[in-house]
């Protein structure tokens, strides 16, 4: 979340971030409801230091034989304190909605987001060409079925709609995909975290799931745990109500795990085959930096995701997202989409984000500095490294040829054995 100062110091500067999202947000309520709960705290403060002092005075009248005297002033202090109990219910109350509202503010942009939504986000840059296929692509959905390597029918008849079976060497082209990834990103200094994927409520609300977007994750209500929609939350959750030593950031981790969303409100949005499931397969990236550092990082951390689709020789561009197109606790993002012929489309496989120190502030994460002087928020990243689902329909659909049988990519030709090539039946 955002600190709760900008209300008092610079709400035009939220007026103007939450406008540049695209949202409406009323600001003034939220001015007005801080100033609210601050004068109720300070009439509470002045009451009490009242009390005290007159306690003293009451113990000096007994001591003094004064009884009246005394007896008088505990019935005034008995209707001081009845007023000290309710400015104190009403100051929870007040604090109550101030925080629930505050928890749903969205970061603010960074100044090189442009504003607006999809229609204004940026293409920054391009890699590779789309493949000239001197035949008629085929979707992946008749792809894998051809090769056998999908059954979307299965999956749907154990689950429902919206989730994917993978078999034979489509689920090994998905293991192989996710150990090249690990293999590469443990190579190049991130260390890998094998996390729970079921988390408490506290760890969801740190990165900024919670509350505003509860509809969206599938809930063990039973056990007040939630099944997690990305590996940031748990890795995220790593170090929550921690204070970390400067000498230790930047942290940089990496996590595969199965994801679960619930895509609520996506009905009828690009819901056949892989493009838009339930349940799916992501390696992550997540950094926890220096402030000064952490836009350095960022652009780091996309350059590691690209490597991994320049690796597959997947044809891509990255994008730099409007405000009103970014994720609720993003400042600034970079989404990654590659080119996929059979549904002639490009398809986000990768959003990576600079957080700044908005989850931190949720999740109470701090660092101490090197100077000891005290402590403060580092800056918080994640990207996907990839997503599964659609870097397999680029797969599919890139390497397709014209027989019906795929070629592997040469990178994962190792992790299958040596195969290059996979064919109906194989």
């Amino acid at each position: 979340m955002l600190d709760l100062r900008l209300l008092r110091t610079d709400a035009d500067r939220l007026r103007s971030g939450i406008a540049k999202r695209g949202e409406k947000i009323d600001i003034d309520r939220l001015v007005a409801l801080d100033a609210e709960h601050r004068r109720a705290l300070s009439e509470v403060e002045k009451l009490k230091a009242e009390r005290n002092a007159r306690s003293k005075e009451i113990g000096k009248l007994l001591a003094a034989g004064e009884q009246d005297d005394a007896e008088s002033l505990k019935s005034t202090m008995r209707q001081v304190s009845e007023r000290i109990k309710e400015l104190d219910e009403r100051s929870e109350t007040l604090k109550g909605n101030l925080d629930g509202w505050w928890l749903e503010i969205p970061n603010l942009p960074h100044e090189t987001v442009p504003a607006g939504g999809v229609e204004q986000n940026e293409i920054v840059r391009t890699w590779g060409k789309p493949r000239e296929l001197d035949f008629a692509p085929q979707p992946h959905w008749d792809l894998g079925d051809g090769l056998g390597v999908l059954d979307l029918g299965r999956a749907a008849k154990i689950s429902g709609s919206g989730f994917v079976g993978l078999i034979g060497d489509g689920a090994a082209l998905s293991r192989a995909l996710i150990a090249f990834m690990l293999d590469r990103h443990r190579e190049t200094g991130y260390l890998e975290i094998a996390p729970p994927v079921l988390v408490n409520p506290a760890t969801a609300t740190a990165t900024g799931h919670l509350p505003k977007f509860e509809d969206q994750l599938y809930a063990v209500e039973r056990d007040e745990l939630y099944l997690i929609p990305t590996a940031e939350v748990p890795i995220m959750g790593w170090h929550r109500d921690e204070i970390l030593s400067a000498d230790v950031l930047p942290l940089r981790y990496c996590s595969y795990t199965p994801c679960f969303r619930r895509e609520a409100g996506a009905h009828g949005s690009d819901t056949r085959g892989l493009i838009r499931v339930h349940q799916f397969d992501k390696v992550e990236l997540v950094k926890i930096t220096r402030p000064d550092d952490s836009y350095d990082e960022l652009e780091s951390l996309t350059t590691d995701a690209e490597w991994v689709l320049q690796a597959l020789d997947l044809p891509y561009r990255v994008v730099l997202l409007a405000a009103g197109d970014m994720g609720n606790a993003a400042a600034k993002t970079y989404d990654l989409e590659v080119w996929s012929p059979g549904v002639e489309k490009w398809l986000e496989v990768s959003s990576c984000s600079n957080c700044e120190a908005y989850q931190a502030r949720r999740g109470n994460l701090r660092y101490r500095s090197e100077s000891n002087d005290g402590v403060q928020f580092p800056h918080t990243l994640n990207g996907s490294a990839v997503a599964l689902p659609r870097t397999l329909i680029a797969i599919l659909e890139n390497y397709q040829n014209a027989d019906g049988t795929l070629t592997v990519p040469t990178v994962l030709r190792p992790y299958l054995g040596g195969s290059e090539t996979l064919a109906p039946g194989g």
